[in-house]
């Protein structure tokens, strides 16, 4: 069953059944420009038997309003990357803390203090405490990256971590805090 160019976008995988898989690089009114192991090919979808490489998902039967299905999607996504929204209260907070304010004086009196409601300070640290384990991830992750150069960055963030215990006071579950 082939498929109809207005069905293709630039940056679709494909699948001929010639050529293999590619990846769909232009579009004209009845043809496409296809990268198949790096040769460029102009191909016909409606003629070629072309299908689409990649996963799809359809929602033509859904009834709901866009922006619901929107946000609802969009929390989703927070939810998995452990997104907070910043005004938000952060439950890991120790309790003597709520509703807290962090007040920096300069040591010149003549200047003024800033203060800074604590769990906007809170939510600073737990998230660079959060990029420091997708960091951490991603080091180990990587091919491109040498044992030698993984161990080297690794105690990088160990040290981070390590400058970052000052702030242990402010979590109430131990098992949140930074280690060194």
């Amino acid at each position: 069953m082939s498929i109809s160019i207005h069905d293709l976008r630039i940056g679709l995988h494909v699948r001929h059944p010639r050529y293999g898989a590619g990846v769909v690089k232009a579009l004209t009114e009845h043809t496409a420009d296809i990268t198949f192991d790096d040769t460029l090919r102009t191909v016909d979808p409606a003629l070629s038997d072309l299908t689409v490489a990649e996963p799809t998902a359809s929602l033509t039967e859904l009834q709901m309003p866009l922006a619901a299905l929107i946000r609802q999607t969009a929390q989703a996504m927070a939810d998995a990357l452990g997104l907070e929204p910043p005004e938000q209260i952060v439950d890991g907070l120790a309790n003597r803390w709520q509703s807290g304010k962090l007040v920096l004086r300069p040591a010149d009196s003549s200047l003024q203090a800033k203060e800074v409601p604590i769990e906007t300070f809170f939510h600073k640290i737990v998230m660079i405490r959060n990029n420091l384990r997708v960091l951490e991830q991603k080091v180990n992750a990587s091919e491109k990256l040498s044992d030698a150069d993984k161990f080297d960055l690794q105690q990088y963030i160990t040290r981070c971590y390590g400058s970052l215990t000052t702030f242990n006071v402010l979590f109430k579950e131990k098992e949140d805090q930074f280690g060194s």
